[in-house]
């Protein structure tokens, strides 16, 4: 009987340490639902030159890991990381995230990539090892599972490159238009600071013109208009761009006209996007050999040849 009575007593145990760890588990899946959707309400916004406020959004997932980034800043601080951190910050001075992303924030997100959500690709692990899996996900798993993880190592790095990319072309297909803007106020009698005054006014807000902002705030405070647009160049890192700032500079340098030369970079960008657009439509062939071989000639395969095969096997089987 005393026997029976302690078993009973430690099924009750068993049983309670069962509920309480599943209502831990509730709790803490209830916390993480909770943080990620206040996280995911989050808009976050970088301040112009002017004061204005843009909206610029980082993906949920850097959103997430941000606040665990500031415990990194003690080892990215040393001197081994510097030159690091210098291209990092210069890469995201050309996306359009300065002041929102630091760089010893965004080479703590290489590591906290991994690490945290690199965890979720270990429960599988452990049930193929405990359960036992097919035999090709089994051999496949110890490739598989550091592949993972060097992917979300490199999220970073890749969402940072599309981003350069995408702004670099934003910058690309408004510069003729602005320089055109430009070209005609300054034809028409205006002085090039006014000129790009009144384009920042008027024009929508992009990419180039936060840059243009940031031209004409800087000057405002003192820079000259040839250490003002040089710096843009540099902050943005796009040949087109640096190509007409030289040429501005050099005309400003010499004493040409700026309505002239501005005309004439107008055209050489308009040349450059259409010589850009060729090279796309020349490219667009080679690009579509591989759609075209993997899907369309399986289909037409299987609509010209499906009912006979269908015959043949019903024949044979």
């Amino acid at each position: 009987m005393k026997g029976g009575g302690r078993l009973n007593r430690m099924e009750t145990l068993s049983d309670n340490t069962g509920t309480v760890c599943a209502v831990l588990w509730a709790l803490a899946a209830a916390g993480m639902t909770w943080y990620c959707a206040v996280i995911a309400r989050q808009i976050t916004y970088i301040t112009l030159a002017d004061g204005r406020r843009q909206m610029r959004m980082l993906p949920l997932a850097f959103r997430l890991l941000l606040p665990l980034a500031q415990n990194f800043k003690p080892l990215f601080g040393r001197p081994v990381f510097n030159r690091a951190k210098e291209s990092v910050a210069r890469r995201l001075t050309s996306a359009g995230f300065e002041g929102l992303l630091a760089a010893d924030e965004f080479l703590a997100l290489n590591i906290l990539m991994p690490s945290i959500f690199g965890l979720v690709l270990w429960v599988p692990f452990l049930r193929i090892a405990v359960e036992g899996a097919p035999r090709v996900l089994g051999a496949a798993a110890p490739v598989l599972y550091p592949l993972g993880f060097v992917v979300l190592f490199m999220c970073p790095v890749i969402w940072l490159r599309r981003a350069l990319a995408a702004r670099h072309a934003s910058i690309q297909r408004a510069l003729p238009f602005v320089l055109d803007l430009l070209t005609l106020s300054v034809e028409a009698g205006m002085d090039f600071m006014t000129a790009l005054q009144r384009n920042n006014e008027r024009c929508r807000v992009d990419a180039l013109g936060e840059e243009l902002i940031r031209v004409v705030r800087e000057i405002l405070l003192g820079k000259t208009r040839r250490e003002a647009l040089r710096d843009m160049a540099g902050r943005v890192n796009l040949l087109d761009l640096k190509s007409v700032v030289n040429a501005l500079c050099q005309a400003d340098e010499l004493g040409v006209g700026i309505g002239a030369m501005l005309r004439i970079q107008s055209n050489q960008m308009r040349l450059r996007r259409f010589e850009r657009a060729e090279r796309l439509a020349n490219q667009a062939p080679v690009k579509l050999l591989f759609p075209l071989v993997a899907f369309i000639f399986p289909a037409v395969f299987m609509i010209l040849l499906g009912p006979t095969f269908a015959k043949l096997v019903k024949y044979l089987f």
